[in-house]
């Protein structure tokens, strides 16, 4: 096969497990921070989820508040997703890189989730203040746990949030440290 059309591939692969992984860590966070399960963004996400979530949640039960059977769906999304790219590319990766990369690119997609996610909160907040919508109401919820302590720590200067920015920092940090980890950094 030539390589742009490897690449190619391997780019539709990596983009549709990515996407997916992230619906599974979006339905993680949910009960974490408390979010309305009758707002209809978080209801979409539940009916995306539940076709491999929830048969499987019949056999292997929550650990406190950790929901195992979407961790363990993520897990094999993210392990699938890599073995195809690994196919496709033609690169022989074992069980064992592969395994290890699902469980290290978990909290990498966290962190480029919150990323994203704190992006657009500050660019709803110049576009829409104020206004509800339930997509604003779901980042709001999703967000507001990961800025509250560093509001607290820096104060708005002028009547301008930094605190967004120093996050953002920090996780683009995180992020190029994590990806440093991974074995098979393939997406």
């Amino acid at each position: 096969m030539p390589s742009n059309v490897a690449d190619a591939l391997s780019f539709i692969v990596g983009s549709i497990g990515q996407l997916y992984a992230y619906v599974l860590l979006l339905r993680l966070l949910l009960p974490w921070v408390r979010a309305d399960f009758h707002n209809p963004i978080a209801q979409a996400i539940l009916k995306i989820t539940s076709p491999l979530v929830v048969p499987l949640r019949r056999v292997i039960p929550a650990i406190g508040r950790i929901d195992t059977a979407t961790l363990l769906v993520l897990f094999f999304v993210l392990y699938l997703t890599l073995f195809l790219i690994g196919l496709i590319m033609q690169i022989a990766v074992g069980a064992t890189f592969l395994a290890i990369s699902s469980a290290l690119y978990i909290p990498m997609l966290l962190l480029r989730l919150y990323f994203f996610l704190v992006i657009v909160r500050v660019i709803l907040s110049w576009v829409a203040p104020g206004g509800y919508n339930p997509a604003v109401a779901l980042i709001g919820m999703l967000t507001d746990p990961v800025l509250r302590p560093f509001r607290r720590l820096i104060p708005p200067l002028g009547g301008f949030d930094v605190s967004p920015i120093v996050v953002m920092i920090l996780i683009g940090a995180l992020i190029r440290l994590m990806r440093g980890l991974i074995p098979f950094a393939a997406m």
